[in-house]
């Protein structure tokens, strides 16, 4: 009974010695509140700015090389817009971006060609944007780049094959093979190699190239987003000493 008088008597002692420090508190949350009810007005505003700002650069990329190509240099910035909006503002932006594109796209070129953009460029522009953001290392998320972008390879022959009407695919094998039976016949083997090595050496290829390509857009993001204000993670050693940079 005489400790909970004391307590009792603390807590009352407390609150006559300072009579205002719940006010104190309550004003202290309510400046917080209002710091942050500050920002949020402000930067509401930009991410939608830069959203479309974004969006319409990654559409404008994409049209320019659609009708004047001036071969595999645009690109390469298919998903750099993308991922800046995603580094930038975090996931929602990120998928803003690459829904507006398509949007714009398709009221620009077409829905098939809208979706041509989302994928794989749209998307891989959002997973290189959540991977740099979390600081993941090139040796994984240029694999996973390589990898989205085959798949998006194999769903481009195939939204192609049904606009057109006949198996891509099968024209991209015929072409495989006969890379195949010219390297055989330049090393003196007689061989007719097998439908599954040739879908093998077809797919090996197509992952290959998409790999090359990732490898490549981490090269411009570093160099264009570090410029920004907004780099990515470094890359590997042999890289930096590729590019001449301190290791």
């Amino acid at each position: 009974m005489s400790d909970a008088f004391d307590h009792r008597h603390a807590a009352a002692h407390r609150e006559n010695a300072d009579p205002n420090w719940v006010d104190a508190a309550e004003e202290a949350e309510v400046e917080r509140s209002a710091r942050s009810s500050a920002h949020s007005p402000v930067e509401a505003p930009l991410a939608l700015v830069e959203t479309a700002f974004l969006a319409s650069t990654a559409s404008l990329i994409w049209l320019v090389n659609s009708y004047f190509p001036p071969g595999p240099l645009l690109r390469i910035f298919f998903p750099v817009p993308i991922a800046l909006a995603y580094l930038r503002w975090g996931a929602r932006t990120g998928w803003m971006a690459a829904l507006t594109t398509g949007f714009l796209l398709s009221i620009l070129m077409g829905p098939p060609r809208s979706v041509l953009y989302l994928v794989p460029y749209g998307v891989m522009g959002v997973q290189f944007g959540a991977m740099w953001r979390r600081g993941v290392p090139w040796p994984l998320s240029v694999p996973v780049g390589a990898l989205l972008g085959t798949l998006g390879f194999f769903f481009r022959i195939a939204l192609l094959s049904v606009f057109v009407g006949e198996d891509l695919w099968r024209y991209t094998i015929a072409q495989v093979a006969g890379l195949i039976d010219w390297g055989l016949i330049q090393l003196g083997i007689v061989a007719q190699p097998s439908l599954g090595v040739i879908q093998t050496a077809a797919l090996g290829m197509v992952f290959v190239e998409n790999l090359v390509y990732a490898f490549v857009v981490h090269l411009v993001s570093l160099v264009l987003l570090g410029r920004l204000g907004v780099p990515i993670p470094e890359p590997p050693r042999w890289v930096r000493a590729l590019l001449g940079s301190r290791g």
